[in-house]
């Protein structure tokens, strides 16, 4: 069985592109160019030169030698965290501007929840001198305020959302509104795995640094490529995806996605897609969705503005369907503590995104023997006032 993409843009049932007529130019310019152009030696040059001596590549994969003691089992960290800008979202950003700048594209459109995709394409529109607009959700403007001031420093103009929750859903549908009214100077940067064919798999395929980087560092400390497990936390799943990428085939290889169950999965306020979710289509793609019993799109929660989306991605969409991936959902009670628990162990201070894959380690157990790589997909700073709210700091 095949857990990549097919040329229809299909993950097994889940992805395609369900998209407005309006925006048909768009997409479809966009599918036939991105894997010619993404395989154009000048281009491949560009975006390893800039993720190397711009974002700071390769990202460390450090041994947590006391997290490892306490979970008695061998805990790596992909420490996405010291990419600049602080996360992940910084591989994806620089890929896809290099992409938009070849098709000639003027003004670029962006979503974001937590901030971090925001401010990396802030980043790389200031890097290439384009115009940058970022929507974002009323009510992550307040939670997220760093982030908000450091996309205005960077020349972004950030856009609230004012509708519906006032999240990172409502964020997208204005971005994609404004893609439908410009469409021919404008590229839309996605953040997440999400969103219709092709953009699941070029957003993977810039994020699987994350795990072409793990198999040669991990050559290098254990002397085998393929850690027993890979984890990463999931909202749309671009860490996730990119961390899991050159693993997906390697059946030996356990994959566990962790997702936002909020106050509990079944508490009303939760982003447990995985458990909850039905099929559905949200952002141009047919995936798993939380929903009413008539298709009405409920809200998600959680306390990480990264997560709450009331989607995933097609691929993880897939990987859950299919038993390739486990799945675990974790409350924000969970995941805040494991947060503060790597802070007082390692010294590391997460983002909360990814504080709900290492609270994982109190819910399953691993062998003294097993290799456990958790995707450390961004750091805490954005995140301190939430931390300094939750544990009265």
């Amino acid at each position: 069985m095949s857990y990549n993409v097919n040329e229809k843009g299909y993950y097994g049932e889940f992805g395609g592109a369900y998209i407005p007529e309006m925006l048909y130019p768009n997409v479809e310019e966009l599918r036939q160019q991105y894997l010619k152009i993404t395989a154009e030696p000048d281009f491949i040059k560009e975006f390893d030169q800039l993720l190397k001596d711009y974002v700071g590549r390769p990202s460390p994969l450090y041994f947590a030698k006391r997290l490892s003691e306490k979970y008695e089992t061998k805990i790596y960290l992909k420490r996405e965290d010291l990419n600049h800008t602080g996360a992940h979202k910084i591989n994806n950003t620089i890929g896809q501007i290099l992409v938009a700048k070849k098709l000639g594209k003027k003004r670029i459109i962006a979503e974001t929840g937590a901030g971090q995709h925001g401010v990396a394409t802030a980043t790389v529109c200031a890097l290439m001198g384009l115009e940058c607009i970022v929507y974002m959700g009323e009510i992550d403007i307040e939670r997220q305020a760093p982030n908000v001031a450091r996309m205005k420093m960077l020349g972004a103009s950030v856009r609230p959302a004012l509708s519906g929750s006032r999240t990172l859903k409502d964020a997208t549908n204005e971005a994609i509104r404004d893609w439908i009214n410009n469409p021919v100077d404008t590229h839309y940067i996605i953040g997440s795995a999400i969103g219709p064919h092709p953009y699941p798999d070029m957003v993977t395929r810039f994020q699987s640094i994350i795990s072409e980087e793990i198999k040669w560092q991990l050559q290098e400390k254990e002397g085998r490529e393929n850690p027993d497990f890979v984890v990463a936390c999931i909202g749309g799943g671009s860490n996730a995806a990119g961390t899991f990428y050159h693993f997906l085939d390697q059946d030996q290889v356990g994959i566990i996605a962790v997702e936002a169950a909020g106050k509990g999965v079944n508490s009303g306020h939760s982003a447990a897609t995985s458990k909850l979710g039905k099929v559905g289509i949200i952002h141009g793609c047919k995936t798993l969705l939380m929903q009413t019993p008539d298709g009405q799109i409920t809200e998600p929660y959680s306390i990480s503005a990264g997560l709450d989306y009331p989607g995933v991605g097609p691929m993880h969409a897939h990987l859950a369907q299919t038993g390739r991936a486990e799945f675990y959902s974790v409350t924000d009670d969970d995941a805040m503590e494991s947060g503060l628990e790597l802070c007082q162990l390692e010294g590391i201070i997460p983002a909360i995104e990814s504080s709900h894959a290492l609270a994982v380690l109190k819910e399953r157990k691993f062998k003294p023997t097993d290799v456990v790589v958790i995707c450390l997909s961004g750091r805490g700073d954005k995140d301190l006032n939430t931390y300094i709210d939750y544990f009265k700091l």
